[in-house]
């Protein structure tokens, strides 16, 4: 009996880190998409591709900018301060998944912003995304964005 509980046990944690190894590859993807249509998003189609990886409800917290409790406005933000400006890298060995039962999944990370005239990198932060699942599409609910320093 102690065998067979060995082997379902071995069998269902292999299951589980293969569930996770996919649900990250699928949230890498997502976030690489994500910026790379921030990082053209000067593009009127490419603010628009950028704008549908969020819910309409998006809560958006920034701790030097404040909260933008919409879509609109946070796309609205994006495309007055953002676009054109700024393009955002991922740090290495920063992005982390964590699924979330019944609704979607959290991406973490560390990313820094470029200044797209200089090509200087000084801005780097922290960031939480949450994101929902609904049937085969995924969108952002909520955003942290803080811990705001300098790029060292």
């Amino acid at each position: 009996m102690t065998k067979i509980a060995f082997v379902l046990l071995t069998f269902l944690s292999m299951t589980s880190v293969a569930d996770d190894l996919i649900l990250t590859d699928k949230m890498k993807a997502l976030d690489t998409a994500l910026f790379e249509s921030f990082n053209r998003c000067q593009n009127p189609d490419e603010l628009v591709k950028h704008a549908s990886f969020f819910a309409t409800d998006v809560e958006f917290y920034h701790d030097n900018g404040g909260v933008t409790w919409d879509r609109d406005s946070m796309i609205a933000n994006t495309k007055n301060n953002a676009c054109g400006h700024y393009s955002r890298k991922l740090i290495d060995g920063t992005f982390n998944v964590h699924s979330i039962k019944d609704f979607g999944a959290i991406t973490k990370g560390v990313h820094i912003f470029c200044q797209n005239k200089t090509n200087e990198c000084e801005g780097k932060a922290d960031f939480v995304m949450v994101w929902r699942q609904v049937d085969d599409k995924w969108q952002i609910t909520r955003v942290l964005s803080y811990g705001h320093r300098k790029n060292k």
